[in-house]
């Protein structure tokens, strides 16, 4: 059966909206911190599903409206540390063709590192040892790093877990948004 593109279009932003409002329960209301500042939630994975389902674009837009509504509800919008949010989106669909070629526990591990490593660790530990260590940018960004390193590395085979798991129990390819050729309905 042939589809609009309208149909495809309302059914991608639908998706989107689904995945982000996923990720802001899983960021506010399922996640928890601990005395000293890190907060251990699984909330980044749906924002790279949005990516790696629908392209770069939306995957972007999904978590730029994740982390903007999530962190209104909390604790107030900062520009600044909405760049993660936003990078595990893109990554998601720049690596979307690569996974689709051949979907394995690996390449998806090597996918989900890229805005690990650059959004979450680096970036954001810069960003946090900037805007709210009160002892010295170094010493704010080496405990920062330090500790985001820990938390991420968890994060990132938990989370890559729960995708590689939806994948292979082809949840995604039964929906009609997943298929190894590319091609979305």
């Amino acid at each position: 059966m042939k589809r609009s593109k309208s149909f495809i279009a309302v059914r991608a932003i639908a998706c989107c909206a689904m995945l982000a409002a996923i990720s802001i329960v899983m960021a506010r209301l399922l996640s928890f911190s601990t005395p000293d500042g890190v907060r251990w939630s699984l909330d980044k994975f749906p924002l790279f599903l949005a990516g790696m389902l629908f392209g770069p674009v939306m995957g972007a837009l999904t978590g730029f409206t994740a982390d903007f509504l999530g962190s209104l509800m909390q604790y107030g919008f900062n520009p600044l540390l909405c760049l993660p949010a936003i990078l595990y989106g893109l990554f998601g669909g720049v690596f979307s063709q690569y996974l689709r070629r051949k979907f394995t526990a690996l390449r998806l591990g090597v996918s989900y590192l890229f805005p690990i490593v650059l959004g979450s660790i680096l970036y954001q530990s810069y960003m946090l040892a900037y805007l709210y260590f009160d002892g010295g940018l170094m010493e704010g960004l080496a405990y920062y790093l330090g500790t985001r390193t820990v938390q991420f590395s968890i994060m990132l085979v938990a989370e890559a877990a729960i995708i590689y798991t939806l994948m292979k129990l082809q949840v995604f390819t039964r929906l009609g948004l997943w298929d190894k050729r590319g091609n979305e309905q």
